[in-house]
C-alpha cells in the first residue's frame, strides 16, 4: 500500500481560510498592494493558524525586494547601537525582514565598504547610527535611508533623534518637586553635543535654583568622584547634582558616600541613560532618564519601511525620553 503524501499548506489554504482572494492573501503577506490593516492582520493570523511557510526566495523574486535591512553603526561597543537594533528588528519582523548588522569601527573606509556590499547585496534599506548625537555627513546609495540617533546633516534626510532637552529639564522639575533648592551640573566632554545639550536644559530648568556653572569631564565613574570635590569646595550648599550618565552619576554617589553625605537625604543625585549595569548597581540605585532606545529602533524601522514602500517622512524627528525615579532622590 503506497504511503500518503501530506501536501504542506499553500497560499491558495490561506487565502480561502481568510476569505479573500490568493492574490490578496499574497499582497497581504508580502507587505505589498493597497490593503487595509485589517485584511493583513486576518491573512497573517490564518497563515499562521495553518503553519503556512513563505518560500523566500519566491517572495523575492516576485516583488523585486530581498526583505532585508542593513544596520550601519559606529558603536562598537554596542552600548547604544544594540537596543536601537532590537527595536528594529521587532518591526522588521512583523514584515518579515531580516537585518544585517555592520560595525564601521569608525573607519571611513569600512563604512564605504560595507555601504557597497549592502547595495550590492540589494537589500531595501539601511539605518545609519551610531554612539554620538552629534549629526554626521549622508551615506551616498540609490536605497531608501533612515538614520537613528546620529542624524544627518541634510535636514532633507529622515533622522530619529532622542530629545535630550527634555530628558535633562525632566530630572530637575523632579528634584524641584522634592524641594531641593540648590542644584549642581556634572557633565560629560564639553566637546560631545549631548553634554552641552543636557548642561544647557538644567542650567534653564533650575533657573535661580542652578548652583555654579555646570562641570565638565569624562564619561566616567572617576571623574564623578572627582567632581564631588571641585563642587563641595565651591558650592559646600548644594543639595542635589544632575549628571550627564549613569556612570558620572554612580561616582557622584561613591564619593558623597565616602564623605559621610547621605543619598538622598543630603545630596540627592541623578543619572542619565538608564544603563541596568550603573544605574542599578549604584548605592543607592539611580532616578536616571531612560533614552528609550529600543522605540527609537522601532520609530527608525517604521519610518524606513515607509520610504521603501514609498512614502518617505523626510525631516528630524525627536521622541521623548522617560524619568525613572528610585533610591537616589526618592530614599527607601
Amino acid at each position: 500500500m503506497a504511503s500518503r503524501i501530506t501536501r504542506s499548506p499553500g497560499i491558495k489554504d490561506v487565502a480561502a481560510l481568510a476569505g479573500v482572494s490568493a492574490s490578496t492573501a499574497s499582497k497581504a503577506l508580502n507587505g505589498t498592494g493597497q490593503l487595509r490593516e485589517e485584511t493583513r492582520v486576518r491573512v497573517r493570523e490564518a497563515a499562521e493558524k495553518i503553519g503556512f511557510i513563505a518560500d523566500s526566495r519566491g517572495r523575492a523574486l516576485a516583488s523585486g525586494r530581498s526583505f532585508t535591512v542593513g544596520l550601519i553603526t559606529t558603536d562598537s561597543s554596542g552600548r547604544f547601537s544594540i537596543p536601537i537594533m532590537l527595536g528594529a528588528e521587532d518591526a522588521l519582523s512583523a514584515g518579515e525582514m531580516a537585518l544585517v548588522l555592520c560595525d564601521t569601527r569608525d573607519d571611513p573606509l569600512r563604512e564605504h565598504h560595507y555601504l557597497k556590499s549592502l547595495v550590492a547585496r540589494r537589500v531595501d534599506g539601511i539605518i545609519v547610527t551610531g554612539r554620538r548625537t552629534e549629526q554626521r555627513e549622508p551615506v551616498d546609495v540609490p536605497i531608501p535611508v533612515v538614520y537613528a540617533f546620529s542624524p544627518s546633516t541634510d535636514p532633507r534626510d529622515t533622522s530619529v533623534l532622542v530629545d535630550d532637552s527634555g530628558g535633562a529639564a525632566s530630572t530637575v522639575q523632579h528634584l524641584l518637586s522634592l524641594g531641593r533648592e540648590r542644584i549642581a551640573h556634572v557633565t560629560g566632554p564639553e566637546s560631545h553635543l549631548s553634554a552641552r545639550i543636557r548642561a544647557t536644559a538644567t542650567s534653564r530648568a533650575a533657573a535661580g535654583a542652578f548652583t555654579g556653572e555646570p562641570l565638565y569631564g569624562e564619561w566616567s565613574e572617576r571623574w564623578g568622584r572627582h567632581a564631588v570635590d571641585v563642587l563641595l569646595r565651591t558650592h559646600p550648599e548644594v543639595d542635589a547634582v544632575t549628571c550627564g550618565s549613569d556612570q558620572i552619576a554612580r561616582g557622584v554617589c561613591d564619593r558623597l558616600r565616602e564623605l559621610d553625605r547621605s543619598v538622598p537625604g543630603d545630596v540627592a543625585v541623578t543619572g542619565y541613560d538608564n544603563w541596568s549595569v550603573m544605574a542599578m548597581a549604584s548605592r543607592p540605585p539611580l532616578t536616571t532618564v531612560d533614552m528609550e532606545l529600543e522605540e527609537l529602533g522601532r520609530r527608525t524601522a517604521n519610518l524606513l519601511l515607509d520610504a521603501i514602500a514609498g512614502s518617505p517622512h523626510p525631516g528630524p524627528l525627536h521622541l521623548p525620553t522617560r524619568l525613572i525615579p528610585r533610591e537616589s532622590t526618592l530614599g527607601t
